[in-house]
């Protein structure tokens, strides 16, 4: 069994954190092979993504997938029924992935250039990568994995701070028949 990624990510950065210490920003060199390195991580993640994007397109799985979408946190909407293909849905997991890492960019940005810190460079180098290799669209089309278990489809979502979440993906039969007698969504996505 593998370890949990969460657990492996606060090794990583309590780990990266000692050293960061260590590591005399002061030197432009240094600062600048620390700069470097934050681009070519980020530079393999996006080429990761784009090679996702072509084996999902060269793919092309037009095989339905029904689930229901839970309703947002604190709003009084019903869950909806969510009619697409596997194709759109793994195109949907791959341009939320590609936002998640552009926000990261962007607040690592903020931090880097207008507030100063350079330690955080050191940490967003290697989580980043890391995430994106352990993805479940990686998983399926890079590595090949089948898509059954926990690579099937849909995704559970993972759980936001503490593990609070907006609910549960539920693609099960007594769900999707359920939503489908209400009467909530059911439109098809293209």
């Amino acid at each position: 069994m593998a370890p949990n990624p969460q657990i492996t990510n606060l090794v990583i950065i309590l780990g990266m954190m000692q050293i960061s210490k260590k590591i005399p920003f002061d030197d432009p060199q240094v600062l600048m092979g620390v700069r470097i390195l934050y681009v070519v991580s980020n530079l393999i993640i996006a080429g990761v993504y784009l090679y996702l994007q072509q084996q999902i397109n060269k793919k092309k799985d037009m095989t339905t997938l029904k689930y229901v979408e839970p309703a947002p946190m604190g709003s009084a909407e019903e869950p909806k029924l969510i009619t697409t293909t596997i194709h759109s849905y793994d195109l949907q997991q791959l341009r939320a992935m590609w936002k998640s890492q552009l926000m990261g960019v962007g607040m690592m940005a903020v931090m880097h250039l207008y507030f100063k810190y350079t330690n955080p460079l050191v940490i967003q180098s290697i989580i980043p990568v890391k995430g994106a290799f352990e993805g479940n669209l990686v998983k399926i089309h890079m590595f090949g994995q089948p898509a059954s278990g926990d690579l099937k489809r849909p995704w559970k979502a993972a759980g936001g701070m503490m593990g609070l979440g907006g609910g549960e993906v539920k693609g099960d039969k007594k769900s999707i028949e359920e939503a489908e007698r209400a009467g909530r969504g059911g439109a098809k996505e293209e």
